[in-house]
């Protein structure tokens, strides 16, 4: 019986199918639109032009990041920092942590790229040094969680004052009212962090005199400017 029933089933399908065929052959044909259609003419005028190189960051940091470091300032003599030729390796730049072992996960993690940095002594006694910190941002936002924990970490100390950098989203200055003891010197110490893009930015003034606001955020704002 299921076969008799499968049977009748198919023939019905197939009358249906005929059925179907000769009612469309019956019919006047549809006029469908012509496969071609007219040629669209594009507007006349010129293609924009790129971006100069001062407005294209992505050209500007892929660069020598050397070259967007503050220059030393006129009488002032270039100071030793833990790098080569104006660039710091991971390894370097890890050693500059308080731990260092931790400090070299943490920028392996963050998709360190690269670092360029610059030192010098100005005045006899003030030392600054300006780091510049890249990150390949392909997972995370090295740049930015860079910045953040470094406000953090500077923000900790009781002593500290902060000031925000002008033309940064949320760019911080720190001076610190009380003088540190090294090597039997009492140093004063100031710092500033901001990030922009792929690079974050790191600097330091150390003084045996207070050093004033206007010092370290200045400093900060025209380093900021030349990202």
């Amino acid at each position: 019986m299921p076969s008799l029933l499968l049977g009748a089933a198919a023939l019905g399908l197939i009358a249906g199918l005929c059925a179907g065929y000769q009612i469309q052959a019956g019919r006047e044909p549809t006029q469908l639109p012509p496969l071609s259609q007219p040629r669209l003419e594009q507007t006349a005028g010129e293609a924009s032009a790129p971006l100069p190189v001062a407005r294209d960051r992505k050209v500007k940091t892929d660069g020598d990041l050397r070259r967007l470091l503050l220059k030393k300032p006129d009488g002032a003599r270039a100071a030793e920092f833990p790098g080569e030729d104006g660039w710091m390796s991971l390894a370097q730049l890890a050693e500059t942590y308080n731990d260092p072992a931790g400090g070299y996960g943490w920028l392996l993690e963050a998709e360190f790229r690269r670092a360029a940095a610059v030192a010098w002594i100005e005045g006899g006694t003030r030392s600054v040094e300006v780091r510049l910190l890249q990150f390949r941002q392909e997972e995370v936002l090295g740049a930015r969680d860079e910045a953040e924990d470094s406000y953090g970490w500077a923000g900790r100390d009781s002593d500290a004052e902060s000031w925000a950098i002008p033309g940064t989203g949320d760019g911080k200055a720190y001076t610190y009212r009380r003088p540190r003891s090294s090597d039997g010197v009492s140093v004063y110490e100031a710092e500033a962090h901001a990030w922009r893009g792929d690079v974050s930015v790191q600097i330091w003034i150390n003084d045996t005199k207070p050093i004033p606001k206007k010092a370290i955020v200045d400093l900060a704002k025209r380093q900021m400017e030349r990202l």
